[in-house]
């Protein structure tokens, strides 16, 4: 594992050990922490064991980047999903040069997996009795599976407009399912009491740093399988801001130990009802917290927690922010079903929805290598589509058949 050598507050710059704390003490939820590791010892590492070497097909490949060595063997596998070029698609959309990051087929089937790891090694690690986190469902979702594979029993919170498939994936998997009467936000500060007064371990990606550490491995991905190059978007759907500073941490961290010369753009996109990070981008202020209203619950955060870090990749990169209406996305949804098979959920298909908005605004050029990460799995969230899919009804004669053809 990576030599961690401190934390560092995004907001008033003042540097901790890297186990004193998981906010800053002075700026409080504000002062949220990166982590920094001794750079020179991972550039070593990468030259006695360069990535081409290596076998392991998980986020565990990446252990000399990452906080902890990893679960190994006694966990479900997360990471290493597909990244896909379909010339069909790119057809459709008049861009060839698209690249879809399908981590719809990580064990829970979001994106969120890849934290959740991290954060459920690092308490085993440390001999934690049990780990909380709020969230909208896939975060939740991710952590009951991953602790649950391990033995370690987890506490979730999550509100009340959870859909229905993620709460039954929770109650199948989670050691504690609270569903809390509000928002997100209602959640968010139940779960961070109840973490201070049981003493739980806080997978909370908006408070514990190193949950970053697991999301950026997403691109570490892109990056092999790109063939050890650094495409010039990265498209990623937002709500808290923890994926896409991730993202842009990975391919910052492959510069910095040389592996790399340039890192892509990012585009951030939100979905029109909950755009607190695009309003803060384009007025090149702060955010502003509002209240979110979106089909897309797993990016219906109207007060992101890791809102600098979020604003500090897309500004550091040269990106971009936008956001998309709840139609855009369905229609998203619909076209990568009907034209990849790739089934995504509301959230999960709002880059592809944001990338299709860049294009046409000529945001993303046309010989632009660009990827879009689809970060969670229609199959969380079915009823999204209820209204927009035909079905043909028949009887069981070839009649109806024809008739409804």
């Amino acid at each position: 594992m990576a030599k961690v050598t401190g934390l560092v507050c995004v907001k008033c710059a003042r540097r901790y050990g890297a186990a004193e704390h998981l906010v800053c003490p002075h700026c409080g939820l504000e002062g949220i922490l990166d982590v920094e590791y001794d750079y020179n010892e991972m550039r070593a590492s990468l030259a006695r064991s360069p990535l081409k070497s290596r076998s392991e097909g998980s986020i565990w490949r990446y252990a000399d980047m990452l906080p902890t060595a990893g679960l190994g063997q006694r966990s479900l596998r997360v990471g290493w999903t597909p990244l896909y070029h379909f010339p069909r698609l790119g057809k459709a959309i008049g861009h060839d040069r698209l690249y879809i990051k399908d981590d719809t087929l990580n064990p829970s089937a979001s994106l969120k997996d890849r934290a959740s790891a991290v954060a459920v090694a690092m308490a085993v690690d440390k001999g934690a009795g049990g780990i909380a986190c709020a969230s909208t469902g896939n975060a939740a979702s991710s952590l009951a599976v991953i602790s649950a594979s391990v033995g370690l029993k987890s506490y979730i919170f999550v509100p009340d407009t959870i859909p229905k498939p993620k709460l039954y994936q929770l109650g199948a998997c989670a050691g504690r399912v609270f569903r809390v009467a509000g928002t997100y936000e209602d959640a968010f500060g139940l779960a961070t009491s109840a973490v201070e007064k049981w003493g739980w371990d806080n997978r909370n990606c908006a408070i514990n740093p190193y949950l970053v550490e697991g999301k950026k491995t997403c691109s570490l991905e892109i990056y092999e399988q790109l063939g050890y190059r650094v495409p010039d978007w990265v498209v990623v759907p937002v709500g808290d801001g923890c994926i896409i500073s991730g993202q842009a941490k990975a391919f910052k961290e492959l510069k910095t130990i040389g592996e790399t010369a340039r890192v892509p753009r990012m585009l951030a996109v939100q979905a029109d009802g909950a755009r607190p990070i695009v309003d803060a981008f384009l007025s090149k202020g702060d955010v502003m917290p509002v209240r979110a209203s979106t089909l897309a619950d797993s990016i219906r955060v109207g007060e992101p927690r890791n809102w600098r870090k979020a604003l500090r990749a897309i500004r550091e990169s040269g990106g971009s922010a936008l956001s998309v209406t709840d139609d855009e996305i369905i229609q998203a949804m619909l076209f990568l079903g009907k034209n990849a098979g790739i089934f995504a959920e509301p959230a999960g298909a709002a880059g592809f929805a944001g990338l299709l908005k860049a294009l046409r605004a000529g945001l993303i050029a046309k010989d632009d290598v660009a990827v879009v990460i689809v970060t969670g799995s229609g199959l969380k969230d079915p009823e999204s589509l209820a209204l927009h899919v035909q079905i043909c009804d028949v009887d069981s004669d070839l009649r109806s058949v024809e008739k409804c053809l």
